[in-house]
């Protein structure tokens, strides 16, 4: 039996509006949480060319603010976009001339698409290690005012540098909220939820807040589109330890800017929150949203491993949230 291995959204869109031969990757991810689940972020069946550039990754768990540089905000380190510290410039350029050759050698008796995809991938790196575009992940180039607006947690951070990618046109970027400043889990809140969704809002809002407004400003908000979501929400009632549980049922997210009719609430539960009364909407129904207000029709097709035709997403567009 054939698995099929399926694309992340970011993946996905990001095929469909990259352009070819960008400096930057076409899809970012900053602070993924990837422990309990890489396939939510890899590029799937469209292969390593599509795979997200990782940024403060680490291996699967992301610590809420990583060492502190000399500045006292955490460093979001790319991954791979430079040699270790024991590496200098000079035995960098001379392993990359010996890859080369061994790389030509090996490709001309065995181009087939595994070690062609290996090669564009590092051609891709290369290409975005050597450009200005680079100069993008550097937060030291911001104003310590605009750094401190963004606040100093991993999220804000995040955001500021998803402005600066917005900027030098990178088309899918993500930022995670996976835990807090203060420390605990993210939002899963099965214990003490008034006191960890507090500490997380608090970051939530500076982060979220100064993105939208100085996207807004510089005259971007109009052609990005941003989605807040989580994978679902937590009970409407409170358990024994004064936390929320799981709740698939319903839950909030936010969709704003290019190709969004804003200032509206679809949707509704009901007062107690514990069942949908009115335009229920489906996981996949957002996706679709996203990527109509995108430009990019959800039932696009790509070729799977198997060589089945797949849809990037298998819902509905929602029409009256779309401008």
């Amino acid at each position: 039996m054939s698995v099929v291995d399926y694309p992340s959204v970011g993946a996905a869109l990001a095929k469909q509006i990259a352009a070819e031969n960008d400096s930057l990757p076409g899809y970012v991810s900053i602070a993924p949480t990837r422990g309990f689940g890489r396939g939510g972020f890899g590029p799937g069946f469209l292969g390593p060319k599509y795979a997200p550039l990782v940024v403060a990754g680490g291996n699967g768990m992301v610590s809420p603010r990583p060492a502190a540089g000399a500045s006292g905000y955490p460093e979001l380190t790319v991954d791979a976009i430079k040699p270790p510290s024991s590496i200098s410039d000079n035995q960098a350029a001379h392993r990359l001339e010996m890859w080369k050759v061994l790389e030509d050698g090996f490709l001309n008796n065995h181009a087939s698409a595994s070690p062609n995809a290996h090669r564009t991938v590092y051609d891709n790196a290369l290409r975005m290690i050597h450009s200005e575009a680079a100069s993008a992940f550097d937060l030291s180039k911001e104003p310590a005012k605009v750094r401190e607006k963004y606040g100093k947690g991993v999220f804000g951070q995040g955001c500021l540098l998803a402005r600066r990618l917005v900027e030098m046109g990178v088309p899918f970027i993500e930022v995670s909220l996976s835990t807090s400043m203060t420390g605990g889990f993210g939002w899963d809140t099965h214990a003490n939820n008034f006191d960890s969704v507090k500490a997380l809002s608090t970051e939530l809002d500076a982060g979220w807040a100064s993105l939208m407004s100085d996207l807004s400003d510089r005259g971007l908000l109009e052609r990005t589109t941003i989605v807040w979501m989580g994978e679902f929400g937590r009970t409407p009632r409170i358990n024994g330890a004064a936390g929320r549980d799981h709740f698939p049922k319903a839950w909030s997210c936010v969709l704003a800017g290019g190709g969004i009719a804003g200032g509206q609430a679809y949707g509704r539960t009901s007062k107690d929150g514990t069942t949908i009364e009115e335009n229920p909407v489906g996981v996949t129904d957002v996706l679709a949203t996203l990527c109509s207000a995108m430009g990019v029709a959800p039932e696009t097709e790509n070729a799977s491993n198997t060589g089945r035709p797949i849809k990037i997403v298998e819902g509905d567009p929602i029409k009256k949230l779309l401008s």
